[in-house]
């Protein structure tokens, strides 16, 4: 039976302007990846979207993020919308939208229970606003979610953290400079940037991880995806480009992995943009290794 329930969250809130006067195109990522057949060959038994606020660049003077305010709203109505998904006992597929809609999804995660999320990304997202040459909470999601930062965006509700700092995993960073790496190096996060992934090795990076959730006695983990974490050369329509990343077969591995464990949630697809992608080349081969992971490990696991 398929109890797949795709969530289109289509926000770029958490990014500044491309250019002055233009939004960033990852709004349209869950329309581009409708129109390259991801929906029919997926084939969920519900869709749902939830539009955001209109974009701005609004900065926030009391967090000093870019539009603070929306992402909160966004944050507690698409966190409404997940927990009534997961209540329902679905496997919530969430497009985005740039990285901020895990603030929302992590809310949602916070009043269910106590999860982990493994947060596969080219950045470690793990940083707050004084470091930040954008403001945009994109780029501080992996962090917020651990309850580090800007309260307005850390504690809505008064649930902070949505998810413990020893419980986020930031996985597949290649953006090697120290400033930027001794933040999360000096948290309680757990970080293997790709040199570190590996060296060890997917499998015992992922076997850490697995054993974290049971000892810990969790309820289940989340899965982050931005698609910024695949090598440049075979997935550069992202917002922010780094030479490098995965192959398409570490990404299939590490996602076979993840979804055919059973303390599986739910997960998150971000940063595509198909702006950046007019011919639809690099679009078409992610949609080609997802789905065809995604649909053998669902139908053999679950």
């Amino acid at each position: 039976m398929n109890n797949i329930f795709i969530i289109e969250l289509p926000s770029n809130l958490g990014l500044k302007e491309p250019s002055p006067g233009q939004e960033p195109g990852v709004r349209r990522l869950p329309e581009w990846l409708r129109k390259h057949d991801f929906h029919k060959l997926i084939a969920p038994e519900s869709i749902e979207i939830l539009k955001p606020p209109v974009y701005q660049m609004n900065l926030d003077n009391e967090s000093a993020v870019l539009n603070a305010d929306a992402i909160v709203q966004y944050a507690k109505e698409s966190a409404n919308l997940l927990s009534k998904v997961l209540a329902e006992k679905k496997f919530p597929l969430v497009i985005g939208g740039d990285c901020s809609i895990m603030i929302g999804n992590a809310l949602a995660l916070r009043q269910k229970g106590s999860y982990a999320v493994f947060y596969l990304d080219g950045h470690t997202d793990f940083m707050e606003p004084n470091l930040s040459q954008t403001g945009g909470a994109g780029g501080m999601a992996a962090a917020i979610v651990a309850g580090i930062g800007p309260k307005k965006l850390t504690n809505i509700n008064g649930q902070s953290p949505y998810i413990k700092e020893e419980y986020v995993w930031c996985v597949g960073n290649r953006e090697y400079d120290k400033e930027y790496e001794n933040i999360i190096r000096n948290s309680r996060a757990v970080y293997y940037s790709l040199a570190s992934l590996r060296e060890v090795g997917i499998a015992n990076c992922l076997n850490s991880f697995f054993e974290m959730v049971y000892t810990q006695k969790l309820d289940g983990f989340w899965i982050h995806i931005d698609i910024d974490v695949l090598d440049d050369e075979k997935m550069p329509a992202v917002d922010s480009r780094t030479s490098g990343g995965l192959s398409y077969q570490e990404f299939n591995r590490i996602l076979t992995l993840l979804l055919s464990n059973p303390k599986v949630i739910g997960m998150e697809i971000t940063i595509l943009d198909p702006d950046l992608d007019p011919l639809g080349q690099y679009t078409k081969e992610f949609v080609h290794n997802f789905v065809h992971t995604f649909n053998n490990v669902m139908k053999s696991y679950h």
